[in-house]
């Protein structure tokens, strides 16, 4: 995963100009590519971000869409790989956090580093010559994170690149919202589904507004996936087990659904951790199966708790 992005991150770099970002050649060794920290970003750049998060293994494009208030764009994203596109690399399941630095760590990394449970699942791991990762922060890493990380990597840090953007950016806008299949497939991995079903992957959030910090950022992409998203998974198998599983996947099984991210977070006292891993899916999931020709459908949108998180009531 890590060489197969290799090539996008190349093209990304050599299109600065037009994708109005900016490249950092550390004196140290090693790449950092700021698409909305110091940098202004653009909607593109967003769109290729979001390619690089799921290794180049998935296609990312904008949509019209009438179900998306405020913007009239939604995100789609299609996989044919998607537990290595999504689970592997895709997850910001990396929480990067030394001294004051934070960041959500996701990319093709993480599979290089392996150590995260999941892998124990996926058996994806990854022997590397060189790291692509991706930031979801408001700094760009200090020297010393960008050097932990090559570490943890098993990389020279010279062959470590590191793409950050803040959720309050309009590239980080995107490649957040374009994790709908995504936290789809890691709900389905909580409720230890079989994943070697999973055959493809399909899902499309609406695009919010980007906020004026990235607190109201996490607040408005997080409500973009819980409330309306939706995505379709086309699995192979027997259809009992899809009726059994369908109802727990969507956003509405947890307990925490139905007011605003925001609002949930800051009930929470701020931390991702305390809050219920039900909730993280998308608003509507569909399982089509591939054996025996059904199709299913659980979970429904919420159009009036996204207008209130974009600020559109």
């Amino acid at each position: 995963m890590n060489r197969r992005v290799s090539g996008l991150v190349e093209r990304i770099i050599q299109a600065a100009d037009e994708l109005r970002l900016e490249v950092h050649e550390l004196p140290a060794g090693g790449r950092i590519v700021d698409l909305g920290v110091q940098a202004e970003g653009s909607l593109k750049a967003g769109r290729l971000l979001a390619e690089v998060c799921l290794a180049a293994l998935g296609h990312v494009r904008f949509t019209s869409s009438t179900d998306s208030p405020a913007t009239g764009v939604a995100v789609e994203v299609t996989t044919d790989q998607p537990v290595a596109a999504c689970l592997a690399s895709q997850y910001a399941g990396w929480r990067v956090s030394r001294g004051k630095y934070f960041a959500m760590g996701s990319g093709p990394m993480r599979a290089a580093a392996g150590r995260e449970e999941i892998f124990d699942t996926l058996e994806l791991r990854e022997e590397v010559e060189l790291a692509i990762g991706v930031l979801e922060a408001a700094k760009l890493p200090p020297d010393e994170v960008f050097e932990e990380l090559a570490e943890a990597c098993r990389v020279d840090r010279q062959s470590l690149t590191l793409l950050v953007a803040p959720t309050a950016s309009q590239a980080g806008n995107v490649q957040i919202v374009a994790r709908s299949v995504e936290t789809a497939l890691h709900k389905l991995h909580e409720l230890k589904f079989d994943l070697s079903r999973i055959v493809s992957g399909h899902g499309t959030a609406p695009l919010p507004p980007v906020a004026a910090d990235d607190l109201q950022g996490i607040g408005r992409t997080n409500d973009a996936i819980l409330y309306g998203a939706s995505v379709t998974l086309w699995v192979r198998g027997d259809d009992a087990s899809l009726e059994e599983i369908g109802p727990r996947v969507p956003s509405s099984a947890s307990s925490d659904h139905g007011r605003p991210f925001a609002e949930i977070f800051q009930h929470y006292e701020y931390d991702f951790y305390k809050i219920d891993p039900q909730l993280f899916s998308p608003a509507v999931i569909r399982l089509v199966n591939l054996d025996t020709g059904r199709a299913f459908r659980f979970g429904q949108h919420l159009p009036d708790v996204l207008a209130r998180s974009f600020g559109m009531a």
